[in-house]
């Protein structure tokens, strides 16, 4: 069978299915290939079942409960009606793996597709390592799967996924061990954040270890890596457009999402930030530059965020030594004092350009600081002065209150009264 499409999308993940459905609404004839789920690990291994099971695990469910809730929003890990959904959007969903075979021909199963346009959405998988002793190692997916609650659970890797992990399970009942190789958890974050939840983590009975590599496991511990990804870009045909992909490098985008002339891409085979939300902002890139438009991606406030108890939130820079900094505790706020069951300590911290006199980073840990840190995200994004910032008004009592002080003396650092 030979079809032709105006745009084909090989990956059915977060970013390509946004992608498809973006282009179907907008009267382009498009195909969707993918041979797992539909909708990527996002609903039905990651960020939906983690949620879940976090709040379960908050709420001190038992595990039976927990499960049921995170299969419940996983939908049982089925995509029969994301499907349905695409159908009558319009969308052509092909189930199957896509190899490109020449310029404007992809094959998938028994047909061969064609277009002038191809979005790669492949996604990334795990980091596999070797440990000496262990049978079997989980990724985050089989973790998040998985019927049993491991006695004994080591995670490999302080990341956000092993981070969240870690708490989930050690609040349901496993005795965890995180190990990371850097001295901090989060390392790609300032270190009191880091330190914020490795205190967290502890106090949930879960053994810390820095500075550390596993090598082998311990008799009678489950092991789960949850050192990253490597995005998919082998056995795809990439080779047959000249391109000569890697798992180090992924694909380079332009600005427009473009890697090439009629080549697209989004999400983690980007390697630009492995967020769903990115993904989801490439989509509408991809989508508005294949309706003729000139559409640009800036990342320069993508969001980082981490549901953990305390949660932990970052955006745009949060080093460099050009930089003017301040900060407050989130739990000198008035709602931290009405709220002692909660766990309410933490820091916002802020980091701004002293030429232009704008916010160009933040970093914040505290209660709900992954919803009301995306004050920072718009004033980043939205290159703030931060004399503005430093006039808003927040709501009395809420933990964003603790932006007002920082606000503030980061305005007087920067009028050079307070250096």
């Amino acid at each position: 069978m030979t079809d032709t499409y105006d745009v084909v999308v090989l990956g059915g993940g977060s970013g390509g299915e946004a992608v498809a459905r973006g282009l179907a609404d907008r009267g382009k004839r498009v195909a969707l290939i993918e041979s797992d789920l539909v909708g990527g690990e996002c609903p039905y291994y990651a960020c939906m079942p983690s949620k879940a099971l976090l709040h379960a695990a908050a709420t001190g469910r038992s595990w039976p409960v927990a499960m049921k809730l995170r299969d419940e929003a996983a939908e049982h890990r089925d995509d029969t009606s994301t499907v349905k959904e695409l159908l009558a959007a319009g969308v052509d969903v092909v189930r199957g793996r896509g190899v490109i075979t020449a310029p404007g021909v992809v094959l998938a199963g028994p047909r061969e597709l064609h277009a002038p346009d191809f979005v790669v959405a492949t996604g990334a998988e795990a980091t596999m390592p070797t440990v000496e002793g262990a049978d079997e190692i989980w990724t985050s997916a089989d973790a998040l799967s998985t019927a049993e609650l491991p006695e004994r659970l080591l995670i490999m890797g302080g990341g956000a996924v092993g981070c969240e992990l870690a708490q989930a399970f050690a609040r349901l009942g496993s005795s965890v061990m995180l190990v990371e190789s850097d001295e901090h958890l989060l390392g790609r974050e300032p270190a009191f954040v880091g330190e914020a939840i490795r205190a967290a983590l502890t106090a949930d009975g879960v053994t810390v270890r820095t500075g550390e590599k596993v090598d082998s496991a311990p008799a009678g511990w489950r092991v789960l890596a949850a050192m990253g990804k490597r995005p998919r870009v082998e056995g795809i045909g990439l080779e047959r457009l000249g391109l000569e992909p890697n798992q180090d490098d992924g694909l380079s985008v332009d600005e427009h999402c473009r890697v090439q002339q009629g080549l697209w891409a989004v999400g983690d085979v980007t390697t630009v930030a492995p967020y769903t939300h990115t993904a989801n902002y490439q989509a509408k890139v991809v989508v508005a530059n294949l309706c003729g438009e000139q559409a640009r991606a800036d990342y320069t406030a993508i969001p980082r965020a981490l549901y953990t108890d305390p949660a932990a939130y970052s955006v745009g820079r949060t080093d460099g030594d050009d930089l003017v900094t301040a900060g407050f505790d989130t739990g000198e706020t008035a709602r931290a004092a009405v709220e002692p069951h909660r766990r309410t300590g933490g820091r916002v911290q802020l980091y701004a350009d002293p030429g232009e006199r704008v916010l160009v980073g933040a970093a914040a840990v505290g209660p709900a600081a992954d919803e009301w840190g995306a004050e920072l995200t718009l004033a980043v994004k939205a290159k703030v002065g931060v004399d503005v910032l430093a006039d808003v008004v927040h709501a009395f009592p809420t933990y964003a209150e603790a932006l007002e002080p920082a606000y503030a003396e980061l305005a007087r650092r920067l009028a050079g009264e307070d250096r």
